[in-house]
């Protein structure tokens, strides 16, 4: 096909990207610099953020025969690169008093965020497999990154391993459903899909081929019985890691996966989207149970976004109801689907990004671990009341409390649930919240404990310095980001009228 300056326009962005990678990986072989190569990276990613908003008012424009630029692929793609930029601030704070090189932990960073960008924007099973492997290749080596202090307990080498196995797992199950569905149909482009599955009468090819793809998928969304990687993963990677993990690498996964099941119309493949239910209910009670048992906040935090991923599939599942009645796309099952991604990411980054900041201390640097205990966070807020504060909202928005983008998130779900009478998933929903309540409120009273539990503790760090009067060196950088992710998380719940507005807006494309 001819590129026209308006496909140049539209492929911008992921140029940028590129070229970024290659800048930063020419500059950590011959110029090392951890604070330039940083610093390029942010500027890269922020330039690429730049020329995305060039291409906003566009109409959707297939750029090659794998990819599509739309309002849905230019909203989410916005998403993934300023949650990398950020990323990227805290990778410099956390990294900058750790022995070793780490430029390359940039180079991992963009090729990734490419990789989600791609996957954002496929319009054929072939750019949606590309997306996904940049993606998840990267995550191997940034998951298991030498971080000195850490290296001595082999746990990110460890946590790499499982990660890399248990991908490849289910990039197994990836590719052999969609060989399967191209054996059914003879395509494997999204739109020539639809056409033929409309016409198609239901086959073993198609339905198992679907099948495996919805469990690759749910394999990356850590998804209950498929989440047994999430929690040795999250403890294990270095924080910032784990905030990428937990942000821009599900939740592109996630709006790749709403994109595929609305085009696609899986559903009308009805038991596939009985056993998505059960997985659902699995998730969100499943997750909260086993964060209730946690000790550990990473640990917590994974075992939460399985049950995050879970409430999402709410939304999922409600807009079979007006599909099967062939009156179009359940418009408010996109929108709350796409406005829980975002409150997810969010949310997810900014209690990470604590995790990443208070990591950056000297003293758990030479400590050899994270700031990730919860006998850790005993007393925060009297030591550092600013980070504690943002730590807080951050808690209070994954819990769904009012005032914070987690509960316009939730009330969504269940405004989308209750239109497509899915009161199952609405009770498991409520159970599920009801659960994690009781942890997120655990872990907001441990940063108000003055003294410690005796009986559960051996005294946290933070403790300790208060009585030897030390003090919390944290990197500038990462408090500005949890800073803003902090204003953002109230502004979205108490002002979500723009961000609702721009939803509805690639929503329509999907009626």
């Amino acid at each position: 096909m001819n590129f026209t300056p308006e496909h140049w326009m539209a492929m911008l962005p992921i140029i940028v990207v590129t070229l970024t990678s290659v800048v930063v990986m020419l500059l950590a072989a011959f110029y090392r610099n951890h604070q330039l190569v940083a610093g390029v990276t942010v500027m890269g990613l922020l330039a690429a953020l730049y020329a995305l908003s060039l291409g906003r008012n566009m109409d959707a424009l297939q750029v090659t025969p794998l990819l599509v630029v739309d309002a849905y692929s230019i909203f989410f793609s916005a998403i993934v690169l300023a949650t990398a930029a950020a990323v990227a601030v805290l990778c410099h704070g956390y990294f900058k008093l750790r022995e070793g090189l780490h430029e390359e932990i940039y180079v991992l960073l963009l090729i990734a965020t490419l990789g989600a960008m791609v996957l954002i924007a496929s319009d054929h099973f072939a750019g949606f497999f590309l997306g996904l492997e940049l993606l998840s290749v990267s995550l191997f080596a940034m998951v298991a990154y030498p971080v000195t202090a850490l290296t001595r307990h082999g746990e990110p080498i460890e946590a790499g391993i499982k990660y890399l196995i248990l991908s490849g797992v289910s990039s197994a199950f990836l590719v052999f459903g969609m060989a399967l569905m191209y054996a059914a149909t003879g395509t494997m482009a999204f739109p020539e899909l639809a056409v033929v599955l409309e016409t198609q009468e239901s086959n073993t090819y198609l339905i198992t081929g679907t099948a495996l793809i919805i469990a690759g998928i749910c394999f990356k969304l850590s998804l209950v019985p498929f989440h047994m990687w999430t929690p040795d993963i999250y403890q294990g990677a270095p924080a910032p890691v784990t905030s990428f993990v937990a942000t821009v690498s599900k939740g592109a996964v996630l709006a790749a996966l709403l994109k595929v099941f609305i085009i696609l119309n899986v559903y009308q493949y009805q038991s596939l989207v009985q056993v998505l239910g059960y997985i659902a209910i699995a998730s969100m009670i499943g997750g909260n149970l086993l964060a209730l048992m946690q000790t550990n906040v990473k640990r917590i935090l994974a075992y939460s976004s399985s049950a995050h991923i879970g409430y999402a599939l709410v939304a999922f599942l409600a807009a079979k109801t007006v599909s099967a009645e062939g009156s179009g796309t359940n418009l408010l099952a996109v929108e709350a689907v796409s406005y829980y991604i975002v409150a997810y990411v969010v949310t997810s980054l900014g209690a990470m990004g604590i995790v990443s900041v208070l990591s950056s201390d000297q003293n758990h640097i030479d400590d050899n671990r994270d700031f990730e205990r919860l006998e850790d966070f005993d007393g925060l807020f009297w030591k550092h009341p600013y980070i504690a504060s943002v730590f807080i909202a951050c808690l209070l928005s994954l819990a769904g409390i009012p005032l914070t983008v987690g509960f316009i998130g939730k009330f969504y779900l269940f405004a989308t649930g209750i239109e497509g009478n899915q009161w199952t998933l609405i009770a498991a929903l409520v159970v599920g919240s009801s659960i994690g309540l009781f942890y997120y409120l655990r872990l907001v009273l441990t940063l108000f404990n003055q003294h410690g539990n005796e009986d559960s503790y051996e005294g946290g760090a933070v403790e300790a310095e208060l009585s030897s009067g030390g003090d919390l060196t944290l990197p500038a950088g990462g408090q500005v980001v949890v800073a803003v992710l902090a204003v953002i998380i109230v502004w979205l719940g108490v002002y979500p009228g723009p961000l609702i507005a721009t939803i509805q807006v690639f929503a329509k494309g999907f009626g």
